[in-house]
């Protein structure tokens, strides 16, 4: 029996949605809430959910460390993560256990809450300079059929065998929040794992819920994850990556700076690249990482705030 796992911060109407759609699966799971939140909203919303298990932390510990330790602490059998603001179909987690076979990660879709009919995430994408984004993002639904598979799941609806994530070590707890599941799904293919596309374990998802999508945390958070994966796996090392890599950043933090009036993404890609000097470059497996030019990069980005 596989256990769902899903990191919360403050509990509320979007978790309850959440928890009512686990509860009426077409096959039997455990669920396991990883509370983030330093209040007593997940716990009192609990209360009336006593066939769920809360594994409590008192303070925001971060997506990727919140679930290593409830992971640890809860649950068996195969994992499966979901966001706390996603619904999940009543299949979801019959069609990732369908898809499993041998492969060590399941990647699930995640549909556009605003719009159903497109894909917000059918897991996650990788370049060359080790750059994530939403598999199929924005696409028809339809783009499903015969799709081939991502690099690996989104940490927001994916499953992982158990073995594979505790053999590479599972989240990365230097990543507090954003392209954690990016680097697990790196590092998992390095030590020879794979993904599969489970194109009907879907669930609806409110993009960017936690932080909003546009708010100076959020381009805070993932200019830190982007410099610290950038310098981990010694992309900056190689002449040719690395100045496509660095032509993009700076487009990227310009446009910031330009239309939302922050340098919060500047100065978190300058941190996270401080955060990883001194630790070992990581393996940037050529099979799992897509080959893209800067402006079919920067036409992805475009596209993730359009769905």
């Amino acid at each position: 029996m596989a256990t769902v796992y899903i990191p919360t911060l403050s509990g509320g109407e979007k978790l309850a949605a959440c928890l009512d759609s686990l509860l009426v699966q077409t096959v039997e799971c455990e669920v396991v809430v990883a509370d983030n939140g330093p209040g007593e909203g997940a716990r009192e919303l609990l209360a009336s959910y006593p066939e769920v298990t809360r594994v409590a932390f008192g303070r925001n510990l971060g997506f990727g460390p919140g679930l290593n330790r409830a992971i640890a602490q809860a649950g068996r059998g195969p994992i499966i993560l979901l966001n706390d603001d996603a619904v999940a179909d009543p299949s979801m987690v019959e069609a990732m256990l369908e898809s499993a076979g041998s492969v060590e990660t399941v990647a699930g879709v995640l549909l556009s809450s605003a719009n159903p009919a497109r894909i917000d995430s059918a897991g996650v994408l990788v370049d060359q300079t080790a750059m994530g984004f939403d598999y199929l993002s924005g696409e028809p639904v339809s783009a499903l059929v015969n799709a081939p598979s991502p690099a690996g799941p989104t940490g927001g609806a994916g499953l992982y065998s158990r073995t594979a994530f505790e053999a590479v070590g599972g989240f990365d707890e230097r990543i507090f929040l954003y392209y954690e599941d990016v680097d697990l799904a790196l590092r998992i293919r390095a030590n020879g794992g794979s993904c599969q596309l489970a194109p009907d374990a879907r669930a609806t998802h409110g993009y960017s819920e936690t932080l909003g999508a546009r708010s100076p945390e959020k381009y805070a958070r993932t200019g830190w994850s982007r410099g610290y994966l950038l310098r981990r796996y010694g992309v900056m090392r190689n002449p040719r990556l690395g100045c496509g890599a660095l032509g993009r950043e700076i487009i990227t933090c310009a446009g910031q700076i330009l239309h939302e009036h922050t340098l919060a993404g500047a100065k978190g890609r300058l941190l996270g690249w401080r955060d990883a000097r001194g630790l070992p470059t990581l393996m940037l497996e050529e099979s799992a990482t897509t080959p893209m030019s800067v402006r079919r990069a920067m036409e992805l980005r475009r596209r993730r705030h359009s769905v």
